[in-house]
């Protein structure tokens, strides 16, 4: 894709994951979908060029997945991803980052690219994130709870706080009058559950998608503090965007069933 003059090229980086076979978006039902994401009927399977979407960490797994089906709905089409913290996206859009979609782990973070102007439409709740915690495989430090994170003794991870999983991570520890001290602020979710992962700390504070992606390398602990810091993410059509029938159509994709089977598959929760 030719980026717009508005905006500097951007290194991107794709990452990949297998998934279970969708149906052809042609199929796909949007229920609720409003304007703004509902693809033209006229280009149903004529679609072409390439769409950039930036999205949240958390959300590697099931978009990657999800890209992939689409480029097989439409032959000629390609999806392109740029996944970090929804904080540092935002701020490469306003900055002018080559960019058609923008998926969001959080209102506050989305809100930096609508109040720049840099969004096309209304952006859309299309799911939900819970955190828990994430410890080393077997959990030998026998972690049970939010207050077990507070043991001087355990190194602790968190994300750091203006990423939504460590806004998040914050507002369950003040909802339960708690404080720690992490060994490290990690920049997005995958950061700090890498740290697990390579045994560099005893537990983080992250989504349960990312220890569901994990899977033998780490184990969760739910909390019930995490209900009250659930995030909403939303996900909108950037302005600029040069193949705009084949950006709505992905978004298109990600609030259909197919889409929500997928994402639902990974963890996360219906708006």
């Amino acid at each position: 894709m030719t980026p717009t003059p508005r905006r500097n090229h951007r290194a991107l980086r794709t990452a990949g994951a297998g998934a279970a076979a969708l149906l052809a978006l042609s199929a796909c039902s949007s229920s609720g979908s409003d304007s703004s994401t509902k693809p033209d009927s006229s280009a149903s399977g004529r679609l072409s060029g390439t769409v950039t979407v930036f999205a949240a960490a958390s959300l590697q797994e099931s978009f990657t997945a999800l890209g992939k089906e689409f480029e097989k709905a439409h032959p000629g089409t390609k999806v392109t991803f740029s996944f970090g913290g929804s904080d540092s996206l935002a701020a490469s859009i306003t900055g002018g980052a080559p960019a058609d979609v923008f998926a969001s782990a959080s209102p506050k973070t989305m809100k930096i690219v609508t109040d720049a102007g840099d969004a096309s439409g209304t952006p859309v709740t299309f799911v939900r994130n819970q955190l828990e915690i994430a410890t080393l495989p077997g959990n030998p430090h026998r972690v049970g709870s939010l207050k077990d994170l507070t043991d001087k003794d355990l190194k602790v991870v968190l994300c750091a706080q203006e990423v939504p999983c460590g806004a998040a991570a914050q507002k369950a520890l003040a909802a339960s009058r708690l404080k720690l001290t992490p060994v490290s602020y990690e920049q997005d979710v995958k950061a700090a559950l890498t740290k697990i992962e390579m045994k560099e700390a005893d537990a983080a504070v992250v989504y349960k998608t990312d220890v569901h992606a994990a899977g033998d390398k780490v184990e969760g602990v739910e909390f019930p503090e995490s209900a009250d810091a659930v995030n909403d993410y939303p996900i909108t059509l950037l302005k600029g965007t040069h193949d705009t029938e084949t950006a709505k159509a992905f978004i298109a994709l990600v609030r259909s069933a197919e889409g929500r089977k997928v994402l639902t598959g990974a963890g996360f929760l219906k708006p």
